[in-house]
């Protein structure tokens, strides 16, 4: 489909870094708005560049030692937080689910608290931002489950996601789950592609694009966290729907990482280091345009790596906090929980369900409302539980310290790959290639 030649590993005493690929190509279309609106430049454009990206289903990465050993760790990392933690996978796999949704959507600038992202799962939806990300979370989980057992990722799934994390918007509902019909644009103007930073290619080739796509990312013979790592890129550069490709396109990370059995149950929250470095990751998905899928590979073997091993401290933080609570219970009225107490069953199924009403907690622990309710009210006195709304009925209840390690562990992922020393060369790098790339044009 493009026309361009390879991008060559062009970084002078770093080409081990780099990893070449094909240059996105260049096709000057015809272009005119659908509806009329912006400047006089809008409305009298007539043209547009559109971006090629070279097909994929064939392409092997020519890795070097430095990128390879930086993607050997980062599946390490994933593997041992994956390996080490067998009885609390249930419990921080629903966490890192949550966590990767809220930082993809923050990727986006949709912006909502842990607080907030629990009402709307339970159906308050005073907040559009966090019902989109609870859109977000069950599109990822949907697309992961999807891919169990190693089952091949398919179109179908991939619009399914969509579907259900569009269902809900106000203005993108009707295209849920449907390839984009038009053509679409990144930056610039909202009315025609004018000083757009990024044009996709023509609406007409997104479903060929997307069947090649699809080839490369049921490969096995890639490395795992390259394969990644480019399934997102080049499905960021095909951009097949009007709104929603970047928390898709992030969805399909740890969709490869499940397919290819690096994780069995957890979700890797790599979107947290990513929201912390908007501006580089966006920068490296340009440099994977110019033909060096090198910084690419690179952040997301760091951010990987990051999260992985924040992830595992998250995990051991989780199996310490019922004991914390047996003993602030305790401590206020002078004895633990009896052992088949609605209390005691509660404080067990806290670290999977750090969200919930009674009635929920009642049909999950299998005890007489009127005795949940009791030892819901007395978690509360004691500060274990708390309440997300000022309602009676169906009161949304949640573990304040389960939604304070929710919170800590994206910060601590974003200081972590901020503070890594490789975090300066990958900057350097990236800045290299697109000055590279400018130059050549």
């Amino acid at each position: 489909m493009a026309d361009s030649k390879a991008g060559p590993g062009r970084l002078g005493d770093s080409a081990d870094a780099s990893v070449p690929l094909i240059v996105h190509g260049r096709r000057a279309v015809n272009w005119q708005q659908s509806q009329r609106g912006g400047s006089r430049e809008d409305r009298m454009m007539r043209q547009t560049t559109v971006r090629l990206p070279p097909t994929i289903a064939d392409y092997q990465p020519r890795l070097g030692s430095l990128v390879a050993a930086e993607s050997e760790g980062a599946l390490a990392a994933i593997a041992q937080l994956d390996a080490e933690h067998g009885p609390d996978l249930a419990a921080i796999s629903t966490l890192l689910l949550r966590a990767e949704s809220v930082a993809s959507s923050k990727i986006e600038r949709i912006e909502a608290s842990v607080e907030d992202f629990a009402r709307a799962a339970h159906g308050i939806r005073s907040n559009p931002s966090a019902t989109s990300m609870v859109a977000s979370a069950d599109a990822l989980n949907d697309l992961i489950l999807s891919v169990e057992g190693g089952q091949p990722i398919t179109l179908e799934k991939v619009l399914s996601a969509h579907r259900i994390l569009m269902a809900d918007d106000p203005y993108e509902a009707r295209d849920a789950g449907r390839i984009r019909t038009v053509q679409n644009w990144i930056g610039g103007s909202d009315y025609s592609p004018r000083g757009a930073q990024y044009v996709p290619p023509p609406p007409e080739t997104v479903e060929d694009y997307l069947g090649d796509l699809l080839a490369f990312a049921n490969r096995s013979d890639v490395p795992v966290l390259v394969q990644a790592a480019i399934v997102h890129a080049q499905f960021e550069s095909i951009h097949p729907f009007t709104d929603g490709n970047g928390r898709i396109g992030r969805a399909l990370i740890n969709t490869v990482f499940r397919r290819r059995g690096a994780t069995s149950q957890v979700v890797v929250p790599l979107a947290s280091a990513l929201v912390a470095k908007r501006d580089t990751y966006f920068e490296v998905l340009a440099a994977y345009r110019e033909g060096d899928a090198g910084p690419l590979i690179r952040m997301f073997a760091l951010a990987a790596r990051s999260a992985a091993n924040e992830s595992r401290v998250t995990a051991q933080n989780l199996t310490l906090m019922p004991a914390d609570w047996e003993e602030q219970y305790a401590e206020s009225t002078g004895r633990k929980p009896r052992g088949n107490s609605a209390a005691a069953s509660i404080l067990t199924e806290l670290p999977h369900t750090p969200f919930f009403t009674a009635e929920e907690m009642s049909e999950l622990i299998g005890k007489a409302s009127s005795s949940v309710y009791s030892a819901i009210e007395k978690l509360a006195e004691v500060g274990v539980l708390q309440p997300l709304t000022n309602r009676k009925r169906k009161q949304v209840w949640c573990v304040p310290s389960i939604v304070d390690e929710l919170e800590d562990l994206g910060g601590r992922i974003e200081s972590r790959t901020s503070l890594d020393p490789l975090w300066p060369e990958i900057v350097s790098q990236t800045a290299l290639a697109l000055k590279a790339a400018a130059q050549t044009e």
